[in-house]
């Protein structure tokens, strides 16, 4: 089982539009960053984690040619807007003629359902995208296609946010404050994913310091940092300073879910 970041950015992405600093001109593959989703993949089966404005690039890059899911973690525009290129799974491959399965909050569904509100009419627009809303209960694992994923309830500011853990695989964006009851959901974790903005102090965001120090509590084996700002600087200039056993993860990278060997 493989986990691929199909994007690393933050909202803008990156490069950001306009912007002449020396990350956004930067010819380094690993400084271009599209907005922060992954892939899970067993065997055949893909599972998307977000689907934000990059969708279709990101769905090209990585060659996936059926789609088995998409879970969200929150409803912000970055993680949910790309939904109508999903068209094309509704009507080749698995999907034909079926509708895609969205896993998400009743909060998410809802802005899911404003934001697109022309794909769930009564007889939608032909080519319209067909969705079939799954409910997830943040206190509850729930499965898709034999693989389980256990919500991980953390807070973006004030907004509630989901993570989430696959095997001894934690995935975790947008989060500035992680309590105690989630911490021991991550327990044995081998593998983390968590963003880290960039250097300064953000409401929202952890930033370098507080995503360090939080997998510095956590003891996995491999972390790797995501969400990340052209105000971040340079992969390569900044990726040689972080500690042993951390990198900062890029697009199209894919790394293995570890656990799943062992315990399928």
């Amino acid at each position: 089982m493989q986990f691929t970041f199909l994007g690393t950015g933050t909202s803008q992405g990156v490069p950001v539009i306009g912007c002449q600093c020396v990350v956004c001109r930067s010819s380094d593959p690993r400084d271009k960053r599209f907005r922060t989703s992954g892939l899970v993949t067993c065997g055949k089966t893909n599972i998307s984690i977000d689907c934000g404005p990059d969708f279709r690039s990101q769905a090209l890059r990585a060659d996936v040619k059926n789609l088995e899911a998409i879970v969200f973690t929150h409803e912000h525009n970055d993680h949910i807007i790309g939904l109508d290129d999903v068209r094309p799974f509704n009507f080749t491959g698995k999907f034909g003629g079926r509708r895609m399965p969205l896993y998400a909050t009743l909060q998410v569904q809802r802005e899911i359902q404003l934001r697109f509100a022309y794909a769930f009419r009564e007889n939608p627009y032909p080519g319209s995208p067909r969705f079939d809303l799954i409910e997830i209960d943040p206190s509850l694992m729930f499965q898709i296609a034999g693989i389980d994923f256990l919500p991980l309830e953390v807070l973006h500011g004030d907004l509630p946010v989901l993570g989430f853990r696959i095997f001894d695989f934690v995935y975790i964006t947008d989060a500035k404050t992680i309590g105690p009851e989630t911490r021991k959901k991550m327990k044995g974790t081998r593998t983390l994913v968590v963003n880290a903005l960039h250097h300064e102090p953000h409401h929202a965001h952890l930033n370098l310091a507080e995503a360090l120090a939080f997998i510095e509590e956590i003891v996995p084996e491999r972390a790797y940092l995501t969400h990340i700002s052209h105000r971040m600087g340079l992969h390569a200039a900044w990726g040689n300073r972080l500690p042993p056993g951390v990198s900062f993860a890029y697009d199209g990278l894919t790394i293995e879910i570890p656990g799943f060997n062992e315990k399928s």
